[in-house]
Formats: structure tokens, sequence, C-alpha cells
């Protein structure tokens, strides 16, 4: 379907953030290990989301989606996968389908490996082209034995999670560290984890971390100069550690805190629009690393006012330039900031976005061509992109690619705020993280439509 833009008179108006979807995966999992129930309130109920709840319930937790809360009984440290056959007396493979999930995929992996029964992931084309490699072999330091089509899904997990000595680089995915820290406290031995630079979305790990203890597991962490080689043979590096001993997560109830990731549309279409609105749920010691947003919008020109629990943002419209922004531990903004420097007065180079490269698309590559095809005077680099703000051709209607990827199509459409004819295929892609985006968009002035294909 295509996604296009109808009207925006005026941006205002009190909403409600749209939950975390990394908090609603890590709770969902953390609750299906559990020993005992958990109620997991406000969760994120989407398409990768769904995945999660589905999988786990195949894992053995005895879940119950009341939409906005989620029951489950966890398996208390005792993964069993059932994968009883649709048809009497016919086998069935042992296969979880994952769809486009990335995270489901990488913090399930490791969870997989402690069960009874081997488990085969797979999913969608995009998610198959998703890299593993790091993590399945960290895991084999920990006694886990996986076959893979070259470091991708499918992926078979079998029983056999030891524990003990790992190391991992963490340039390429936090997911990686959250899984093995997910699961470590479950293992024979618990892991000691060192991560070497450099060290990407480090505030995913810390939310892994605070969700754990809220589900009265104990991680230790420190950070050490390493001056000797280490692996890769860096000279001179900084190395995360993680210890995490044998212990048992225990059920609780749970609130999912609202998704910075997701608001930054919100923020974002006021600070370009010029208008308004203040959201509530959003915490100002949140552990997500896209709270950033609320620095560089500020940056930008808006007027930025939080309290414990809420953001109110006004703006004239009116953008500015920054010369540099740093994405390396909020790499889910990578869209929206570009679009928001592709319609500010002046240049931003847009740094620490190598691993962007490794999620749904080749999101450096595909808002880059999305962008060129709106006239946008851009230079793209391995790790970063320089762009030139206010470059664009108003003059033309164009049609955009989201490429499937849902941050794509919820960031493009932004550019019909300051006066671009885009629409956007495959638009209702967002369902994957933010079903009730054009909803709220409504919600604050913004009409939105989608149409079937022609």
């Amino acid at each position: 379907m295509i996604l296009k833009f109808k009207r925006c008179l005026d941006i205002e108006g009190v909403i409600q953030a749209p939950p975390s979807k990394s908090y609603t995966h890590r709770a969902i999992i953390l609750a299906s290990l559990a020993e005992g129930e958990s109620l997991l309130f406000n969760p994120l109920i989407s398409e990768d989301t769904l995945a999660t709840l589905s999988a786990c319930s195949t894992l053995g937790a005895k879940i119950t989606n009341f939409s906005d809360y989620i029951e489950v009984e966890g398996v208390g440290g005792k993964v069993s996968p059932n994968f009883e056959p649709l048809i009497a007396g016919v086998e069935r493979e042992p296969i979880i389908d994952l769809a486009n999930s990335g995270t489901s995929l990488r913090l399930l992996t490791s969870v997989a490996a402690l069960g009874n029964n081997k488990v085969i992931f797979t999913g969608d084309e995009s998610l198959k082209t998703r890299p593993m490699a790091n993590l399945l072999n960290a895991l084999s330091d920990l006694g886990v034995k996986t076959e893979s089509d070259n470091g991708k899904a499918p992926i078979t997990v079998y029983p056999g999670f030891t524990g003990g000595n790992t190391s991992i680089s963490g340039d390429v995915s936090s997911q990686f560290i959250s899984s093995i820290l997910i699961s470590a406290p479950l293992s024979e031995k618990g892991v000691d984890l060192e991560v070497l630079p450099e060290f990407v979305s480090k505030p995913y790990v810390d939310m892994t971390i605070d969700l754990m203890n809220k589900f009265s597991v104990n991680v230790e962490s420190c950070e050490n100069i390493k001056h000797d080689s280490c692996s890769k043979d860096y000279k001179s590096c900084t190395v995360s550690n993680f210890k995490v001993e044998p212990q048992m997560y225990e059920g609780c109830e749970y609130t999912v805190e609202g998704d910075y990731s997701s608001c930054s549309y919100l923020l974002a279409a006021c600070c370009i629009f010029g208008g308004e609105i203040t959201i509530l749920n959003l915490f100002k010691d949140s552990k997500q690393g896209d709270r950033i947003i609320l620095d560089i919008l500020s940056k930008m020109g808006a007027d930025i006012t939080c309290d414990d629990s809420s953001v109110t943002i006004k703006s004239d419209g009116n953008l500015n330039a920054i010369d540099t922004i740093d994405l390396s531990d909020a790499p889910d903004l990578l869209i929206t900031v570009a679009v928001l420097a592709s319609l500010a007065k002046g240049r931003t180079k847009i740094i620490g976005i190598g691993h962007t490269r490794f999620k749904e698309t080749d999101r450096i590559s595909t808002t880059c061509e999305e962008l060129r095809k709106c006239g946008c005077e851009l230079e793209e680099f391995e790790d970063y992109i320089i762009i030139n703000g206010q470059t664009m051709d108003r003059n033309k209607e164009i049609i955009l690619s989201s490429h499937k990827d849902h941050r794509l199509a919820m960031g493009l459409i932004l550019l019909n705020l300051k006066g671009y004819n885009v629409s956007i295929e495959d638009g209702d892609v967002f369902n994957v993280s933010f079903p009730n985006f054009i909803e709220l968009m409504k919600e604050i002035g913004i009409n939105l439509k989608l149409e079937y294909e022609v």
C-alpha cells in the first residue's frame, strides 16, 4: 500500500507515547523465563513483538494477550519447546518463523539453547540477510552448538548452554550482548562476557540490565583499559566486562514506558512544521539511547521542556543544521535525523552509523537513495553521511520506496510538512513497530492515508 499525506493545518495536542518496542521484547522474554506469573502493562502489540510472543509461547511459556496487558506464566528457567504436530501422526519440523523481527532472532537464539530440543529460527527474506556470526561464535565458547546459512538465518540451535567465558565484538549489534546476558543466569556456570570495542548502542544493553534487575537478576559490569594484545589485535582499547552468576528470574508486574524511537517522528513533525505538543509517558531518566532526539531537536531550534514523565516541544518550524551528530548509541534515529538535516538550513554530518547497514535494510544506502530522488545534495560514506539542507525540489510529485523498512516509511513521509509532495510505496510497513502511527499523527493534526497500489 502507498502512504500519502493529506493535510496539516496546525500541530498541537497532548498525546500518550506509544509503548517501547525494545522494552516490550525484553519484558516478554524475561517473563517467559521467570518462575511464577508476570503481568506486563502497556505493552506494544505490533508485528515484531507478536513474533516474540508467539516464539516464547512455543518455547514453553503460557501467555495470554489481553492487549492492554499481557499475562505470562514463566517456564521457571526450564525452556521446553513444543512443536505439536498439526496433523496426527505427521512429525512437525521444530521451526519458529520470526517474520521480520531481527530483535526476536537475536535475543531468542541464546534463549533457545537453554531448552531440551533443537529449534530452527527462520523469517522473511530481510531477516535472512541479518549477520549473526558474531553471536553464534561467542555462544560456541559457552557450549552452544548451532548451524546456519553462513552465519545467517535459518539458524538451528541445539540444547546446551553450559556457560563460562566468552568475548564478542560490540561493533555490529548490541543485541548480541543482550542476548547472551539474558540467558546467562540460567546457564550451569554463569557467564563472564568481554565486549571489545567499539561498543555501539550501549544504552540498549543498559536497558537489558535494568529490566533483568526488575526480574530479580543481578549483572556485574565494569570497563577496563587493555594495553596488551587482545582480539582483533587492538593494541590499546577499552573493554566492557559483564559477569552473571547462575540465578533465577522471578515473575513481577512491569509497566512498559513510552518509546523515544517512535516518538521521534511526532517530535520531529512538530519541529519541522511548527506548533506545540506534549507527549506523556516519556521519562526524563529513561535509559533509551534515542532520548538524544531531544538534544538534537533543541540544537536545531525547538524549545524542549521535560518533567519526570512527559516532554513538551514548541517550534516555529525554522530548522538550523548541526555541524556533527553522533548516532553511535541511537541507530534507529538515522532516518528521522537525515530527514531533519535535509530540511535544515546548513550542512550536517551524521556519524557513528556504520552499524545501521545491518538493520532491516542497509539504512545508510536506502536513506541516501530516497533523499537523492528528492534532489537532496548529500555525500555517502561507509559509516557517515554529509547532508546539505534545503537543496530538494518542491516542484514535482515523487514516489519514494520504504524498501519495506518501517523507519523509512515513517521518516520520509515527514518531508510533506515542508511543502514537498512525496508518497511512500509499501508505506503500511509501519505496523512492524508503530501500528497506530496514522492515528497518533492525526491526534496532533497531521492527516495521512493509505491507498492500495493501482
